[in-house]
């Protein structure tokens, strides 16, 4: 069993998202868009009450929106981790991501996230006799800095890397998302960021803007609240100040067309930056 007390101090939205990712395999149809077999074993304790809303509830848009959010960014980072062959991959706030034990030895993993969320999953992975396959390197991605943290835990700062910044930037400061990119501006040429980001209320459709209006309170009222909104263009300037080059995707592309409760939302976009040679 995992600790308790642990659990009480996760990122909520770490176990919500991890909740998705093993939802997925239960209640959506094939073919599937990612597959994490591990994401309800990382669960813990918490799998039977955080899949049981999924099993009860799964076409509902609010969930069905968070579960499409969650494998379209989940499946292009780790598909641009395939296509770079870099041995390299850095997860900011990894939360309960558990690619360490699911990719082979030739990549060395960076779990990079708050202290009391790496212990949980940690917890996770001993309850289930699994090995530790990460650096865990714990970061105030409002206050540390990036790159002296990761070379502290083994990072080669002159090699090429993919780093994942899943589920994070809309509840950091635009200073700190800023800071961050400088960050991993100044890792290896060919260095590729993927994160997404949720878009202004301009660019919202419908269903992106049901999704804020039942989802941004209750976030707010759990103390994580939405602070920060990028459109691709305005990320892309970002990214171009700090020398890196920028493309985007979302969740249509991703998701295609689809007859189950999988739907596509303008609600955040994926972007892709490299850092030029």
């Amino acid at each position: 069993m995992t600790d308790t007390n642990t659990s009480a101090a996760i990122s909520r939205t770490a176990l919500m998202a991890a909740a998705a990712r093993a939802a997925h395999l239960i209640v959506d149809d094939e073919p599937y868009v990612f597959e994490d077999p591990l994401a309800v074993v990382l669960l813990g304790d918490r799998a039977d009450e955080l899949l049981a809303y999924h099993r009860l509830h799964g076409e509902h848009p609010v969930l069905s929106g968070a579960r499409a959010q969650v494998l379209c960014r989940s499946r292009y980072a780790e598909d641009t981790l395939h296509r770079s062959f870099h041995s390299q991959y850095v997860i900011l706030g990894a939360g309960l991501d558990s690619y360490a034990n699911r990719g082979g030895d030739d990549v060395r993993v960076f779990e990079v996230d708050r202290a009391a969320t790496q212990e949980f999953k940690r917890a996770a992975l001993r309850a289930a006799g699994l090995p530790e396959r990460a650096a865990y390197v714990a970061v105030d991605f409002e206050r540390d800095d990036l790159l002296e943290r990761l070379v502290a835990h083994g990072f080669d700062p002159l090699r090429p890397a993919v780093v994942s910044w899943l589920g994070v930037t809309m509840y950091l400061t635009r200073e700190a998302v800023e800071r961050t990119v400088a960050g991993v501006a100044r890792l290896g040429a060919g260095t590729v960021l993927v994160l997404d980001h949720m878009v202004p209320e301009e660019d919202r459709d419908p269903a992106a803007r049901a999704y804020v209006e039942a989802v941004g309170s209750v976030n707010a009222q759990h103390g994580e609240p939405w602070l920060s909104f990028f459109s691709p263009a305005g990320l892309a300037a970002m990214l171009g100040t700090h020398g890196m080059s920028a493309e985007h995707t979302n969740q249509h592309e991703i998701l295609g067309a689809r007859t189950d409760a999988l739907q596509p939302s303008n609600l955040t976009w994926i972007t892709r930056g490299t850092v030029s040679p």
